[in-house]
């Protein structure tokens, strides 16, 4: 059954600037995360056009899409609107069966998407996600809520100065000055009353529920130093997607040797190489 769509003139690839790039018979799809836009990618398409028929786009609060299509009713409050996007994206482009490589919060937006229409998908790349970020009993997200609270704050107050403070933090690499500035460059962009409905979202989200329903084969790919995901939620995933392990033997996790939230910018030969070993020779 699709999903209900209206994005006006034009359609949902052109209200979220879809592109497709490649000729090969499989299409992958590569979702971004928060901050960020289909430029993201930018080191990895010139390699993965060669093999597949690549599709990016941009999220609905990206500054490249109309400021109109970002809908605080739809998107403020759960994944639910970005899952229905996707779904919508892949309808009208008469997509089936695609690869999908999620990242950040684009990992559990596919994850919600494919327990809502499996056929889309042949298989997840959940690139760091987590399906929460808050700590709680029994489990550990990475933050306590009095972070994410001046977080919050710090967006609010002034918001060129959060960017400045954790652009460096989520590179994580030291060395990569161009990668820091590039995620500066598209987080700057963004206004910030949108910035910080897309933080609380994100930050405030728990899709641990989901799990569960996930029964399209999942690869977990995890920086092993990630200063917004914890190395151990790759681990907490694999347990828990597809009916708390029913599905395991067709979930895998692959740990890259490197430090930081954004491995496409910043060791995307290790991402290639992982995705070379499992998708294409």
């Amino acid at each position: 059954m699709r999903t209900s769509c209206d994005f006006g003139g034009g359609g949902i690839v052109n209200a979220l600037n879809a592109n497709m790039y490649g000729n090969g018979s499989q299409t992958l799809v590569l979702a971004h995360g928060y901050g960020t836009d289909q430029r993201v990618w930018h080191f990895l398409i010139p390699y993965l056009a060669c093999y597949f028929k690549v599709l990016v786009f941009d999220l609905a609060f990206s500054p490249n899409v109309r400021p109109q299509v970002y809908n605080e009713k739809k998107y403020g409050s759960s994944y639910d609107g970005y899952a229905a996007d996707l779904v919508c994206l892949l309808d009208e482009l008469n997509l089936n069966d695609t690869i999908y490589l999620g990242h950040s919060m684009s990992a559990m937006i596919g994850c919600l998407a494919a327990t809502k229409r499996p056929q889309l998908f042949k298989h997840l790349i959940l690139l760091s996600g987590s399906p929460r970020y808050l700590n709680g009993e029994g489990y550990k997200g990475g933050f306590e809520r009095s972070v994410l609270d001046t977080i919050f704050k710090s967006i609010k107050q002034d918001f060129p100065s959060w960017v400045h403070s954790f652009a460096p933090t989520a590179i994580g690499v030291k060395n990569d000055p161009s990668a820091v500035a590039e995620f500066e460059d598209s987080l700057l962009r963004m206004k910030p009353e949108v910035a910080l409905s897309v933080a609380k979202t994100v930050f405030l989200s728990d899709l641990r529920w989901v799990l569960p329903h996930v029964f399209v084969p999942c690869t977990i790919i995890q920086s092993k130093q990630d200063p917004v995901v914890p190395k151990h939620i790759a681990f907490y995933l694999k347990r828990k997607l597809g009916n708390n392990g029913a599905n395991n033997s067709s979930n895998k996790v692959k740990i890259l040797k490197t430090i930081g939230h954004f491995p496409q910018l910043t060791a995307y030969p290790l991402l290639l190489k992982v995705l070379k070993g499992q998708f294409f020779v």
